[in-house]
């Protein structure tokens, strides 16, 4: 993460990164595993919101089996979103 960003920022992306679905716990700890060093405050904010989404939902992007949209249609959470489909 940038440096602006606490261990407590880090912990709370974690924690709202916890699904109910272990199919996106996996997809989503893999990505934060992979990149949580270089999220910018953006990227947080943007996760964050992507977080929001109901777990069905959530796990039926990040499948591809359907695109983001209405709030969750953003430049930032698309992004993120190709990020993690293609690990």
């Amino acid at each position: 993460m940038s440096d602006d960003l606490t261990d407590l920022d880090r912990a709370r992306l974690r924690w709202r990164a916890r699904r109910g679905l272990l199919e996106n716990d996996l997809i989503i700890t893999r990505f934060l595993d992979l990149h949580e060093a270089q999220l910018s405050e953006v990227d947080v904010r943007a996760l964050t919101q992507l977080f929001d989404m109901g777990d069905n939902e959530l796990l039926d992007v990040l499948l591809g089996r359907s695109d983001v949209s209405g709030i969750y249609d953003t430049p930032d959470i698309r992004r993120l979103v190709e990020q993690m489909k293609a690990l």
